[in-house]
């Protein structure tokens, strides 16, 4: 019994170092064939709006043309994930390049429920006035793009949003604000066009091109009242250079712009601050019609599996008739990269940002756990 007792514990001692050994080799590994890959995992996750995230998701990323080393990597995604904020949320993301990247086809469908902060109007907005609520929404974004020339995209755009508020506290400057529009929140429906260039190396983590994309959408009066009718404008602007064989230097800029018939209601203003545009500052802290945003970012990858990156950037949001330097509001950080898929360069990203120090408040900041670059 003894010996048979010894050959099983051997065995599961066996069986244990096995699994860890090949745990470690695929953790290791540079794995660069290009073979589809679905990765089913739990998620965790951080950013200051939501606290930490836990739940399920799945990564199912393809090439519809392996064999055509110039095809774009595309992926489809699933999750569902609860946070410690006692939010929810539920989300199906797609990316998909078609042969000889003829067609880019992209969106989001998305349903949440989850609290947040909110501080105001403006770009000096104060951290005791921070006013809890709680958001419903239900999002479909849906994209289409077409090849006109080389690197160069027509795109059509469609997208439905149901944004519903509640506010948790009495009296707080949510229910007082004279400058809050649609307070209980509505619905929009928006239609629009896009034209961009795409010259860089790769679409996950380019080392060289530049990518620049004008969105143009507009709302028609579908639901009436207070539901917003307008339009909104978006410039997106990247450009990467190879410095060194491990060393891109990546710089973006972004410009927002909504105009609204009679108004802009506050939920659907620009906001400064999140895991892509102007990490450290807490996504919705500052909101306004426009939004300008440039950023700067060095990305040093020595081996395969691994990154590590910084970045520095300013940006503000203001109102029509402002100018948007006026006050320039800065951030800064660095962060870490993990490659899961080395051959299709997707990564999971850890990055600390800082902001700026309002006068009787301490400095801005934020930690956030990603996938993917942050631009």
């Amino acid at each position: 019994m003894k010996k048979l007792f010894s050959l099983i514990l051997c065995c599961c001692v066996a069986t244990s170092l096995f699994a860890q050994k090949k745990l470690i080799n695929r953790f290791l590994k540079n794995d660069t064939t290009r073979h589809n890959s679905f990765l089913p995992v739990p998620v965790l996750g951080y950013t200051q709006e939501l606290g930490f995230e836990f739940g399920l998701a799945g990564l199912f990323a393809f090439y519809t043309e392996p064999e055509n080393r110039a095809i774009r990597p595309s992926n489809f995604y699933l999750s569902g994930v609860y946070t410690t904020t006692g939010s929810y949320q539920l989300v199906s993301k797609w990316d998909i390049w078609t042969k000889a990247n003829k067609y880019h086809y992209q969106g989001e469908l998305r349903y949440l429920n989850f609290p947040f902060n909110f501080y105001g109007i403006g770009n000096q907005t104060a951290f005791e006035d921070e006013d809890k609520l709680t958001l419903r929404r239900f999002r479909l974004v849906a994209e289409a793009e077409k090849a006109l020339g080389p690197k160069v995209y027509l795109g059509f755009n469609v997208q439905y949003d149901q944004q519903f508020f509640s506010d948790k506290e009495v009296g707080g400057i949510y229910q007082t604000s004279s400058t809050i529009k649609d307070r209980d929140g509505g619905r929009v429906i928006t239609l629009g066009f896009s034209q961009s260039i795409d010259t860089r190396s790769s679409n996950t983590y380019p080392n060289s091109g530049t990518y620049a994309k004008v969105t143009y959408q507009y709302a028609p009066d579908f639901f009436g009242g207070e539901n917003f009718t307008g339009s909104f404008f978006r410039l997106d602007l990247r450009n990467f250079n190879k410095i060194s064989k491990s060393l891109i230097l990546g710089l973006n800029l972004n410009y927002n712009q909504v105009d609204g018939r009679s108004g802009n209601p506050f939920y659907l203003m620009s906001q400064l601050g999140g895991d892509q545009i102007m990490r450290g500052y807490y996504l919705g802290r500052y909101r306004e019609a426009n939004l300008f945003a440039s950023q700067a970012e060095l990305r040093f990858r020595p081996v395969p599996r691994f990154g590590i990156a910084a970045f520095a950037g300013a940006g503000s949001v203001y109102s029509r008739g402002v100018s948007a330097f006026r006050n320039l509001k800065p951030n800064y950080g660095a962060g870490i990269r993990y490659f899961f898929d080395v051959e299709k360069s997707m990564s999971l990203r850890l990055d600390y940002g800082l902001g700026e120090k309002p006068a009787g408040e301490k400095r801005i900041s934020g930690f956030y756990i990603s996938l993917g670059e942050a631009f």
